[in-house]
């Protein structure tokens, strides 16, 4: 396990409040983690992923107001930086990306391109 104390990516209040819940739900499995990453594809060429997965000997380990996180380390460079939102509104509702590191963004807000 690679454990870092670097934080890559940050959550805002909102974004831990649902993670959380997500979390507490019945039969969220302990061992997985909270996985931030992209990966290839969408309209502007990268889409990030962000879910709950088993660690890999590829991931840095790090933590967000005490919740495990995991990135695999190729990804960094992609992502660092990164805010992570949550929206609850009637005109948008799911989480949001701020990403420094995008050189343009879609419309939807979860595909970049670098």
């Amino acid at each position: 396990m690679d454990t870092t104390t670097t934080i890559p990516v940050t959550l805002t209040a909102g974004a831990v409040a649902e993670i959380r819940r997500l979390m507490a739900a019945d039969g969220f499995d302990t061992q997985q983690r909270l996985r931030v990453g992209v990966k290839g594809g969408g309209c502007s060429g990268m889409t990030y992923i962000l879910g709950f997965d088993l660690p890999t000997e590829k991931d840095h380990h790090f933590e967000v107001s005490d919740i495990a996180c995991i990135m695999d380390k190729s990804h960094e460079i992609y992502l660092y930086g990164m805010e992570v939102d949550w929206q609850d509104g009637l005109n948008n509702r799911g989480f949001t990306f701020k990403n420094p590191n995008a050189s343009s963004t879609c419309g939807c807000g979860t595909s970049f391109a670098v």
